[in-house]
């Protein structure tokens, strides 16, 4: 489960939203022919990051957030049958209202 990972400092465990397995037109998708999705949700965070002058400054995203992140960002990692991946703040690109 992923609330046994606390991540450190400015990092954050997303877990990877779904891709659709059918296109628009009705097409299934092989998996052998599926990118990884770039948008997943934020599981748990870490307690900041320290600026210039020794201060923890918070992170912007939250646990229960929505996020985008670069295609090749981050790194990967398997838990309790479950896939993640644990990130820099700085390397998500924005929240999904």
């Amino acid at each position: 489960m992923a609330k046994n990972i606390k991540p450190l400092y400015d990092k954050v465990l997303i877990q990877r939203v779904e891709n659709e397995t059918t296109s628009a037109g009705g097409i299934i998708i092989p998996d052998s022919a599926q990118e990884k999705t770039q948008i997943g949700i934020v599981k748990s965070v870490g307690q900041g990051k320290f600026d210039n002058q020794g201060n923890l400054r918070p992170l912007n995203v939250k646990e229960g957030d929505k996020v985008l992140f670069g295609k090749f960002s981050g790194t990967d990692i398997k838990l309790e049958g479950q896939e993640y991946l644990i990130i820099r703040e700085d390397e998500i690109l924005g929240i999904i209202e």
